[in-house]
C-alpha cells in the first residue's frame, strides 16, 4: 500500500460567515508528536475560541492509530469531519489543527461540519508531500573484502546501512525498501557465491 506524508508544515486560513478557521497541518508519526503540534498552535492562537484537531498515523486506508477532538464545538461537528477528510485522502502521518475565531454569526451544526471539512481539505491541498516507502531491516554478515560491494548494492536499491559491527567479519544492519528485498538478496548472493572457490 502506498500513501504520502507531509514533508513540511502548511497553514491556510478559511473564512466562513466572518468566522476565521486557521488550519495548520504537519507531520505526526506518533500521538506525542501530534499533541506537540497542537500545543504549538494553542500557543500561537491563545485567544481562539476552539482548537479542534484530528490526526492519522499510518496508511489512511488502514491507520495504525487515529484520534480527533471537537474542543468545545458541538459533538461531532469539528474533529470527526476533519478526521473524515484525512481518512478519505492519501496523506498519512499527519496532524491537522484548526483554531477558530467566532465571527458573530452562528453556523449551525451542518455549517460547522462543512466549514471544518473545507478548512481541512484546503490546508492539505497545498502541503508538500512525499511517498511513504515501507522499509524492512535486515542483518548481513560478510567478509571485510565484500563490505564495499554490499554498500554499493544497498545504495543501488535506495537503502541505508544503519550500522556496521566489526569482529572476525562485518555485520551490517541495513534498511531497505520492502519491495527491493528479494532483488537485493538475489544480487548479493549470486555475486558473492560466484567469488567463492
Amino acid at each position: 500500500m502506498s500513501y504520502y506524508f507531509p514533508t513540511t508544515s502548511h497553514a491556510h486560513t478559511y473564512i466562513e460567515k466572518k468566522s476565521l478557521f486557521h488550519a495548520y497541518a504537519d507531520t505526526a508519526n506518533s500521538r506525542e508528536q501530534a499533541m506537540h503540534v497542537l500545543g504549538l498552535q494553542q500557543a500561537k492562537y491563545p485567544d481562539a475560541r476552539h482548537h479542534c484537531w484530528a490526526y492519522l498515523i499510518g496508511d489512511p486506508r488502514q491507520p495504525i492509530t487515529l484520534a480527533c477532538n471537537d474542543d468545545g464545538e458541538p459533538s461531532g461537528t469539528a474533529g470527526k469531519p476533519m478526521l473524515n477528510v484525512l481518512q478519505h485522502g492519501d496523506i498519512g502521518n499527519v496532524m491537522v489543527v484548526i483554531s477558530r475565531y467566532f465571527g458573530g454569526v452562528k453556523l449551525g451544526a451542518g455549517g460547522l461540519v462543512r466549514a471544518y471539512s473545507k478548512a481541512t481539505g484546503l490546508v492539505l491541498e497545498n502541503i508538500a508531500i512525499t511517498p511513504y516507502i515501507p522499509l524492512i531491516h535486515i542483518s548481513v554478515a560478510v567478509a571485510f573484502k565484500d563490505e564495499q560491494y554490499i554498500r554499493h548494492c544497498v545504495t543501488q536499491h535506495q537503502g541505508l546501512v544503519e550500522e556496521c559491527i566489526y569482529s572476525s567479519h562485518s555485520t551490517m544492519q541495513i534498511a531497505l525498501p520492502e519491495a527491493a528485498k528479494s532483488t537485493f538478496i538475489q544480487q548479493i548472493q549470486s555475486s558473492l557465491i560466484k567469488e567463492t572457490p
